[in-house]
């Protein structure tokens, strides 16, 4: 089913609204207008049809207007232009808002007659000498319900006719007619060759189905057929809503340029991960993956590591904190990590325009250059949005619990190593004042237990240390896989901010508009 007029209106407003700032700005305006002229019109009710009489000098306009009022309401005479501004005859009562608004000040009342209803214009010429005259049609021209234009057999065929009104309005066929007056002029052969010479123009211009009808309105010839198609017009009281549609038409028309009727191929995950690839090189995340990865083997070597030479950890410093890498999540703070280099940042921006274009593959200009400025449009909060990201980021450098348990074995084990040592060193003593068989040496498996304590203590803190540096090698590892998870994830909220989603929001916008062009234009929705 075919939306009404104003659903057709309502789409074309949005259309124009999502327009704005996008498509051409003659296009737009016109749009706008068309939704608020049409609503002032419909406002005024569809009580009256507006007939407007317009034509070239000499065409007979005027005569034609008395001849159907019945009245000699406009001046006729030799002296050209005759009619220098528009007047109005209105059958039946009521049209005085509608004459407002079509700015017109002289009016003549006449009795209903079958006519009830019925405004009738007097236009001055469209090719008058004067310019105020020209443009007087032109706003009338664009505002009335119906345009009799009126032509005589001289220039019937002239270029400013043809040009100017009728070919540009072809599509309001509906909302025009052609009166060929002073057929009085001819002969019957004629006329019937008048009439088909200017079919054969209307047809040329687009018009073929407007109405034409021959009058003379020096005899009176023909005016009942004109009378009875104006007739129809007023009792159908459709002649309002037929130009109105005709208006929407030409707009949508004009919007629906940039619909090629092709659906956009869309934001592609080739391009979204290679865009993805070049934020975390802009971003630095190899090189926070390697610091949580350093940082955990150093941490663990100073906490499980032999020691009497763990300390040497210490002379390095540590990489997360040489970076001002948070250990818990924190957007707000600021790392030292490098900014992105002029050959990252190009990368970066080569993406993002790759994906743009990818993504509005298909679509007709201004698509494709808007699509890709709204996914650069924020090129210089990139290296910011980065930096924040990676504090945000959750790096997982939690101490594993076993730390603690493998840190108290080891000073256990190095109290043991020092016990053995001390208590060797005494044995030594005693020995060197000979008074060492006075003070007995326990054993164990022909071992002395000093020697046990030192030997055992210093082969069971390294290999403690061996095997939990391994065991922290695979943690380091692990945790920089998970850091990798979370880093990625920023980045790739960073991406989507501010280029995936700009330019899916721009072929949204853009599906959006044509749709609601398709609706205002033929009455259905785009089909993809």
């Amino acid at each position: 089913m075919k939306p009404s007029l104003d659903e057709r209106l309502t789409a074309l407003g949005k259309a124009a609204d999502l327009a704005r700032g996008r498509l051409a700005d003659g296009a737009v305006e016109r749009a706008r207008a068309v939704v608020a002229q049409a609503g002032e019109r419909l406002g005024l009710g569809l009580e009256s049809t507006v007939v407007a009489l317009a034509g070239p000098t000499g065409a007979g306009k005027s005569r034609l207007f008395n001849a159907l009022a019945g009245e000699e309401l406009a001046a006729v005479g030799r002296r050209r232009p005759t009619t220098s501004a528009s007047q109005a005859a209105v059958w039946g009562d009521g049209a005085d808002p509608l004459l407002d608004w079509l700015e017109i000040p002289r009016r003549h009342r006449l009795a209903a007659e079958g006519l009830d209803g019925l405004v009738l214009l007097d236009l001055p010429d469209f090719d008058s000498v004067e310019a105020e005259h020209r443009l007087e049609v032109d706003r009338v021209v664009g505002l009335a319900d119906l345009v009799a234009w009126v032509v005589e057999p001289q220039k019937y065929a002239d270029a400013a006719l043809h040009d100017r009104y009728l070919r540009p309005l072809a599509s309001h066929a509906e909302a025009m007619a052609v009166v060929l007056n002073q057929a009085d002029l001819l002969s019957p052969r004629d006329v019937d060759a008048w009439r088909a010479d200017v079919l054969r123009l209307l047809a040329e211009d687009g018009l073929r189905g407007a109405p034409l009808v021959v009058v003379s309105a020096e005899t009176g010839a023909g005016l009942e057929d004109l009378r009875r198609l104006l007739a129809e017009r007023v009792r159908a009281r459709d002649a309002a809503v037929a130009r109105l549609a005709a208006d929407v038409d030409d707009a949508a028309e004009a919007l629906g340029a940039a619909c090629g009727g092709r659906r956009a191929a869309g934001v592609q995950r080739e391009d979204r991960r290679r865009l993805a690839a070049a934020l975390e090189d802009a971003a630095g995340v190899p090189a926070v993956l390697r610091a949580v990865e350093a940082a955990h083997r150093r941490r663990g070597a100073l906490a499980t590591g032999w020691p009497f030479v763990r300390w040497v950890r210490r002379l390095r410093p540590d990489p997360l904190r040489r970076l001002r890498l948070p250990e818990t999540p924190r957007p707000a703070a600021r790392t030292s990590l490098p900014a992105p280099t002029d050959v990252q940042t190009a990368q970066v921006a080569t993406a993002a325009r790759r994906l743009a274009d990818r993504a509005a593959e298909g679509l007709p200009e201004p698509w494709p250059r808007l699509v890709r400025d709204a996914a650069t449009a924020r090129d210089e909060e990139v290296a910011d949005r980065l930096d924040r990201a990676v504090s945000g980021a959750d790096l997982h450098v939690s101490r594993p619990r076993w730390w603690s348990l493998a840190s108290l074995v080891q000073k256990a084990l190095a109290l043991a190593v020092l016990a053995g040592g001390l208590w060797l060193l005494v044995l030594v003593a005693l020995g060197y004042l000979r008074v060492d068989e006075v003070v007995p040496l326990p054993e164990a498996y022909g071992i002395p237990i000093p020697t046990w304590l030192l030997v055992g203590g210093v082969l069971a803190g390294i290999a403690l240390a061996f095997l939990a540096r391994l065991v922290n090698g695979v943690g380091a590892r692990r945790r920089a896989r998970a850091a990798a998870r979370s880093l990625r994830a920023g980045v790739e909220d960073v991406g989507h901010e501010l280029v995936v989603a700009p330019a899916e929001a721009e072929l949204d916008v853009e599906r959006r508009l044509c749709d609601a062009v398709a609706k205002a234009r033929r009455g259905e929705r785009r089909r993809r």
